[in-house]
């Protein structure tokens, strides 16, 4: 996975609040057995604070005051991409929501784009407030996605990802992917309370992996709209082996058989690792974002 060397990074698309203080209230999810209920299920990807029923009372969005910190210090050029990871999510960032401002459009759809916010211990959004265990998240009532960069070290060792740098943008084009739903309206249908594998939460986050398929597909040849070239220049087959890998490991029947020793499907909520790899590869092959219908299959 190579970045453009020259390519000017865009920090205004991150807000780096990692060690800041959260203002007032506190966060009802942290060690101890609540906080691996939310390692479990927060880790599967997407499942924002209110989600889990863990947010605290105060539900008051995160500051930005401190927005962009080391991120904007330290992440100017695609050549510190390539060589810092925090500026590597930045690029990946800043390449996904390339793509997806050229194809709404190109489809007579809008986008509208969403900050990443990258904290460390906790933070408070517009969907609560949540600890690092929660994972990476979309909120759809800030539209923005929430990301501690630890993360990454637990998809290795918590849940036995081979890693890799495009094991990281699989998961930010994931949660992206999110927002391309929460636009479009789809996002909404996962929250009838159902569970199990046929269930529309299932189907939304299986949606989701398609869509950072699809932006893997074309994010070689997307040109970012300041230059015109592409923020990311290659992709290697093992760089799509890693992504592959990384959304097989939080498949749910892989989730369960690890932390409780047995599989129910009645109990899915994102989709089994087969479907999982399944459904990023369709939309990797494909780059035909129609081709995710997850609903009509």
């Amino acid at each position: 996975m190579q970045f453009d060397d020259d390519a000017d990074l865009d920090t205004s698309e991150v807000e780096d609040v990692r060690g800041s203080r959260v203002p007032g209230g506190r966060a009802t999810i942290g060690g101890g057995i609540v906080g691996l209920v939310a390692l479990v299920l927060g880790l599967l990807f997407g499942v924002g604070p209110e989600q889990l029923g863990l947010s605290s009372g105060d539900s008051a969005p995160a500051s930005s005051v401190s927005a962009q910190g080391q991120v904007q210090a330290n992440c100017r050029k695609g050549s510190d991409a390539n060589t810092k990871e925090d500026c590597r999510v930045l690029a990946v960032v800043n390449s996904v929501q390339d793509y997806w401002s050229q194809e709404l459009p190109r489809r007579g759809e809008r986008y509208t784009p969403a900050s990443t916010v990258f904290f460390t211990g906790r933070v408070a959004t517009a969907c609560g407030t949540a600890t690092s265990a929660v994972g990476p998240f979309y909120c759809p009532r800030d539209r923005k996605v929430y990301l501690d960069l630890g993360f990454f070290d637990d998809l290795r060792t918590k849940f036995g990802a081979g890693g890799g740098p495009f094991a990281q943008a699989y998961v930010v084009a994931h949660e992206y992917g999110h927002h391309v739903q929460n636009l479009a309206g789809t996002l909404a249908r996962s929250q009838d309370g159902r569970q199990g594998a046929n269930s529309n939460a299932v189907r939304v986050e299986l949606q989701a992996d398609c869509y950072a398929g699809v932006w893997a597909h074309h994010a070689t040849t997307a040109p970012d709209a300041r230059t015109g070239r592409p923020v990311l220049t290659r992709l290697t087959d093992q760089d799509i082996k890693d992504g592959l890998d990384a959304a097989a490991a939080v498949g749910d029947d892989r989730i369960q058989e690890k932390f409780q020793g047995r599989v129910t499907p009645e109990s899915w909520t994102h989709g089994s690792a087969q479907q999982r790899r399944q459904w990023f590869s369709t939309g990797f092959k494909t780059g035909d974002m129609t081709r995710c219908d997850t609903f009509a299959r």
